[in-house]
């Protein structure tokens, strides 16, 4: 929490000389009832004494100047709002690795639904696309709002040979400013999740990549999917092992700024998207909040007048 207009909280040094005033005031007048020795007729003129009552109305009235200074002072607070625009591409690893049965019922499959699930839960305004990749990178979907066209296209994905991550970066990138071109107004904040299970093995590097995504401003999210156990049948008996490699995923998210996951499971996968979408689907924003303190300064000012009114008959 900040303080836009601080200058204001000066006004509680007079608070705090009234308060200790008060203290004072009360101090003194428990000595002088010290003071009366005639304790009987003490009890006979004032039978029930307020007691700890009697402080309430002068809290509550306190509490209400100091919410009320703390107001005039523009408190702030950092809050989570929907985003109105943004532009997401999804990378879709689509290499041969992506047939490992480590994950049920295959790498490829889980992913298929986990992607899916997570464009049904973007916002409609959001435009999506999705780029997959294997030995060359391809655009199958530019971005748009077409939610039944880009389910049509996850769907249809099929694997090949090859993993070619630099190349799936600059593909979405380049689908992210071909929208941008053709934006009337300011282009929206755009975002690339890219999943993969394997090592870039053709293409550009994943460093130079990273570096243009960097200039752009464009962060990526990367998913690094599978477990170290990963296997792909080849057939005649053969087995190839496929363990999922995760160092350069994690080195493109933290140069671009994306956020780095790892998921062993279809349900860790649903899992890093729905972290993933709630982060790209909400902006950080300072939103003043002293109408609370307002609020509570009413409040407390309420609380002040209904206990003194109630318990000794007059506003304090």
């Amino acid at each position: 929490m900040g303080l836009r207009s601080p200058g204001w909280l000066l006004l509680l040094l007079p608070l705090a000389v009234l308060i200790g005033a008060y203290l004072l005031v009360q101090r003194r007048r428990g000595r002088y009832a010290v003071r009366f020795t005639n304790l009987d007729l003490l009890d006979k003129v004032a039978p029930v004494r307020p007691g700890w009552r009697r402080h309430v109305p002068a809290g509550a009235f306190c509490a209400t100047l100091g919410l009320l200074v703390v107001g005039f002072a523009r408190p702030t607070a950092d809050v989570q709002v929907p985003r109105e625009r943004a532009t997401i591409v999804v990378a879709f690893d689509t290499s041969g690795s992506m047939e490992a049965t480590d994950v049920e019922p295959t790498r490829f499959v889980a992913a298929q639904r986990a992607a899916l699930a997570f464009i049904d839960r973007l916002p409609e305004r959001f435009n999506t696309g999705l780029v997959s990749f294997s030995g060359s990178a391809t655009v199958a979907v530019p971005p748009t709002t077409d939610r039944v066209v880009l389910r049509s296209a996850v769907e249809q994905l099929t694997t090949g040979q090859g993993t070619a991550i630099g190349e799936a970066v600059i593909a979405a990138r380049d689908a992210i400013r071909s929208l941008d071109r053709q934006a009337e107004t300011e282009p929206p904040p755009a975002h690339i999740v890219l999943l993969s299970d394997g090592s870039n093995t053709v293409g550009r590097s994943v460093e130079s990549a990273a570096e243009e995504a960097a200039a752009e401003k464009i962060p990526v999210s990367t998913i690094a999917y599978g477990t170290p156990d990963g296997v792909v049948d080849l057939g005649d008996g053969r087995l190839l092992q496929v363990p999922v490699d995760g160092p350069a995923l994690e080195n493109l998210a933290s140069v671009t700024g994306g956020d780095y996951h790892e998921a062993a499971t279809g349900e860790e996968l649903q899992a890093v998207y729905e972290d993933i979408g709630s982060s790209v689907g909400h902006r950080t924003e300072e939103r003043e909040i002293w109408q609370w303190f307002v609020a509570a300064g009413l409040g407390a000012a309420l609380i002040a007048a209904a206990t003194s009114l109630l318990w000794f008959s007059r506003l304090p």
